[in-house]
């Protein structure tokens, strides 16, 4: 496999869609390991998902196995709205190849499916178009496409590795003030759209707009993670989706505030 422009856009496709992005470990209670080892672990063999700095870490490696030059570097997801304090509440990957530079990302769960060229102005996929804007010299400005679940994030070019995310990941993995632990969250790009679970509200997200619906009963939840989101049950094993499902049933009124917050 040729280290390619063409391989490049296969292999994030289909990270996007073959890897959920989920924050399951988080609600149960389960530590989060940025250790190379344990990422491969959980992605590979055990074909689980994770959350933005898992999700970037693993997508680096694949990258880089593949033979392309890879930097990990820092972002701030809604820093144009809150402010300097959001900076390395996310992670993104800028790719090199024949004298360009591609943003690459799977930590946003409804975020686009191919990578995006380095340059400033509005790029299209399928039905969706996102947009870049040069900030200053060193930092970038990602605008999600309208109806998306954040508006924008910043990052900044200066290389970084996924050790300096170990903090942070642990905060956001831990606080009781976090999204990630306040929320169940699921995320998988389908058919124009992205699915997106929120405790037990099913999202369909797409430049049409939003729809949802809420999970029914425990089955249907199972069900969900596994057909749609293709987390395999088994690792989570049956008491551990039993107590998701519990603790989602006092989950929704938190999400609805924050997504009413950040939307």
């Amino acid at each position: 496999m040729a280290a390619d422009l063409e391989t490049l856009f296969t292999l994030h496709r289909a990270w996007r869609e073959a890897v959920p992005y989920e924050n399951l470990d988080i609600q149960l209670g389960r530590p989060i390991s940025l250790d190379p080892d344990a990422l491969f672990d959980k992605l590979v063999r055990r074909r689980r998902g994770g959350y933005c700095y898992e999700q970037n870490a693993g997508l680096a490696m694949l990258l880089r196995l593949a033979g392309f030059q890879v930097t990990m570097v820092e972002a701030g997801v809604m820093r144009a709205a809150r402010g300097e304090a959001m900076w390395g509440n996310h992670n993104a990957l800028l790719v090199d190849l024949d004298g360009r530079r591609w943003l690459a990302d799977a930590g946003i769960g409804d975020g686009f499916v191919e990578p995006l060229l380095l340059h400033e102005g509005p790029q299209t996929q399928g039905n969706l178009t996102y947009r870049l804007e040069r900030l200053d010299p060193d930092t970038w400005r990602f605008h999600h496409y309208p109806s998306g679940t954040i508006t924008s994030y910043d990052f900044r070019l200066q290389p970084r590795g996924i050790a300096d995310f170990a903090a942070r990941s642990r905060e956001l993995s831990t606080s009781a003030e976090s999204t990630y632990v306040t929320t169940l969250m699921a995320a998988r790009p389908t058919a124009g759209h992205t699915l997106v679970l929120l405790s037990r509200t099913l999202r369909q997200l797409g430049a049409d707009g939003r729809t949802s619906r809420a999970i029914g009963d425990a089955d249907e939840f199972a069900r969900t993670l596994s057909t749609q989101f293709l987390v395999p049950l088994d690792d989570l094993g049956q008491s551990g989706v039993a107590r998701l499902w519990e603790k989602t049933g006092t989950q929704d009124d938190l999400w609805r505030a924050r997504v009413s917050d950040t939307t």
